[in-house]
């Protein structure tokens, strides 16, 4: 079902070093790390960058759906890692995701390459990490040390030498100084020149594509007024090709200038092939036992002034079809995490998530996790949301599968990063883009329930393919 990739021996001792270090941006370790896998995980100050792999998971799973097949090999070989020495040493991390589900009965998309490298789950732990929060930034060094077998049996004493911490980290900061100097694609406020870039094809697929929305969008209609389902939500892709190559340190620049208040991702698991977006919620994020979550869902635009944007969000407030589409989402995360966090505490009313190109719905979930829960319990419980899915589960994806002429592979499928100790970060994976240099798919989705208009939801996820577009130099001025 799986491979693990093992560079160096798993009856190894992990061990890492680490320094404060200023000045680099993240953009510039990215390109130290040009041709390895690499990757980002942040939201405003705080992030993380990695490069480089000492292991390298994937899950594939030829069974149609969900998570739990998937989630036990990525436990299995989390169990198999050795923890870094010594007492307060953070556990080891490994960044990655999931798939949105395998493809399964009734699936009307035909095989497609554009999710290759992208199996079931792929998860990385780095050799390098660049670790930032407000003006501080930590680097790391991760290395496995072999273990030999000793004279009374077992594994205890180191097979070489370890080379000297403090030279190992000092070349790699004469490599990311090197590469940042060469690079020349960020300036000191971490934005990149604009791209030469334009979308490929004419208009004449979109009027196809726009006929085919209309039709799937009243296929769901029709199954909620027959009483089927309330909610299931509609993806769309929009397939761009440069006029000329973009880097990902370029792509995460305008990531994270575009998109403050959204989680950031990009993930190089193969050279060249890249998965990046900023999703607006949060599925499962926990911390010493204390768990995070967000339900996003109904959703309207941004106006031209703060004046025009309160009016907007009253009106979004006061829409009874985005307040129903996003209950669904509300009760079905609450019912979901009610055995599995203690104290759960759910915001009594939505408020309003205000990004850059649209507002939403959002409401938020805290509390403790029962005793022997970790990241990836929650995970599975949760996914997929009514936000990316709908209700119920099981039937409304059974209409995505009709009705989507493609593989949505890891698009709305949980992205993040879970250590050893069960603790983690994840997101679904939305305003996103996958691709390879010029060409790239991008997707969004919108949920349909009663009252949806096919034109409306048209437009609303032309707005949500926003941010990849303006990552790739091809959105709106």
């Amino acid at each position: 079902m799986s491979r693990l990739s093992l560079p160096a021996s798993p009856t190894g001792v992990l061990h890492r070093s680490s320094r404060p270090l200023s000045g680099v941006e993240p953009g510039a370790f990215l390109s130290a790390f040009a041709g390895a896998p690499r990757g980002f995980w942040g939201r405003g100050d705080r992030w993380v960058a990695w490069g480089g792999a000492l292991f390298d998971l994937q899950v594939a799973v030829p069974e149609a759906d969900p998570l739990g097949p998937v989630i036990h090999e990525v436990r299995e070989a989390l169990g198999a890692l050795h923890p870094f020495p010594g007492q307060g040493v953070p556990a080891p991390r490994l960044f990655g995701g999931f798939a949105f589900a395998s493809g399964g009965e009734g699936d009307s998309a035909p095989a497609d390459p554009t999710w290759e490298g992208f199996p079931a789950a792929r998860f990385i732990l780095p050799e390098c990490l660049l670790e930032g929060e407000g003006e501080e930034a930590q680097l790391t060094l991760q290395w496995i040390q072999e273990l030999a077998p000793s004279a009374r049996g077992g594994l205890s004493r180191p097979a070489s030498p370890l080379p000297s911490a403090d030279a190992r980290l000092q070349r790699l900061v004469d490599r990311l100084v090197a590469a940042g100097t060469a690079d020349g694609v960020l300036s000191s406020n971490g934005v990149g020149p604009a791209l030469g870039a334009q979308p490929g094809g004419d208009r004449a697929p979109d009027r196809d594509a726009k006929g085919a929305w209309a039709t799937a969008v009243d296929q769901i209609l029709a199954g909620i007024r027959k009483g089927e389902l309330e909610k299931a939500v509609l993806a769309r892709i929009l397939d761009v090709e440069l006029s000329h190559s973009v880097r990902a340190p370029e792509l995460l620049a305008r990531l994270r200038r575009e998109n403050g208040r959204a989680h950031v991702f990009l993930f190089e698991p193969d050279p060249g092939r890249i998965l990046l977006g900023a999703a607006p919620e949060i599925l499962a994020e926990l911390r010493g036992g204390r768990f995070h979550a967000t339900a996003v869902a109904g959703s309207i635009s941004r106006g031209a002034d703060p004046a025009a944007d309160s009016e907007l969000a009253a009106r979004l407030r006061a829409s009874g079809k985005d307040m129903e589409e996003h209950r669904h989402t509300v009760e079905v995360m609450r019912d979901a995490l009610t055995p599995l966090v203690s104290r759960l505490e759910v915001d009594p009313e939505p408020g309003v998530l205000t990004l850059a190109r649209i507002q939403h719905l959002e409401t938020g979930f805290r509390g403790r996790t029962n005793p022997g829960v970790d990241v990836l319990s929650l995970v599975e419980a949760l996914h997929p949301t009514p936000a990316v899915c709908g209700r119920p589960r099981d039937r409304a994806l059974e209409l995505i599968r009709r009705c989507e002429p493609f593989h949505r592979g890891w698009y709305s499928g949980p992205v993040g990063w879970v250590d050893t100790a069960g603790e983690g970060d994840f997101v679904p994976a939305l305003r996103s883009a996958v691709g390879n240099g010029t060409r790239w798919r991008l997707f969004a989705g919108a949920g349909i329930v009663e009252g949806s208009d096919p034109e409306l939801e048209w437009e609303e996820t032309g707005l949500k393919f926003e941010p990849a577009l303006r990552a790739l130099g091809v959105g709106a001025s």
